[in-house]
C-alpha cells in the first residue's frame, strides 16, 4: 500500500485542534523515537488513515471519518510536544 507523509491528516486534526498540529512533535512509544506530526508515514484506505513512525514502523495514530464524526485514537503517542510560543493566543 502506498504511504503519504503526516501533512495528509493536516486538515482533518485540524478540525480536532486550534492550530495546524503536523508542526506538533509526538514520541513514539514503540521506539523512543520523537518526531514532528509531519514526518509520520500515512497510508490511507476506504476505512481512514494509519500513521505510523518512521523509524520503527509502529501505528501512531488512527483517524477514521464518516456520518459526521471523526474517531482519532492515539494509541502510540507517549506525548505530543505543541510550542505555544509565538502563537497568537499565547
Amino acid at each position: 500500500m502506498q504511504h503519504f507523509d503526516g501533512n495528509l491528516l493536516a486538515g482533518p486534526l485540524a478540525d480536532v485542534f486550534a492550530f495546524d498540529p503536523t508542526g506538533a512533535r509526538a514520541r513514539c512509544n514503540g521506539c523512543g523515537a520523537v518526531a514532528e506530526l509531519a514526518t509520520m508515514l500515512v497510508y490511507r484506505s476506504g476505512a481512514g488513515s494509519v500513521a505510523r513512525c518512521r523509524d520503527c514502523g509502529a501505528v501512531l495514530l488512527s483517524l477514521v471519518e464518516g456520518d459526521g464524526r471523526m474517531f482519532v485514537n492515539f494509541i502510540g503517542m507517549g506525548a505530543i510536544e505543541i510550542a505555544t510560543t509565538g502563537r497568537d493566543d499565547a
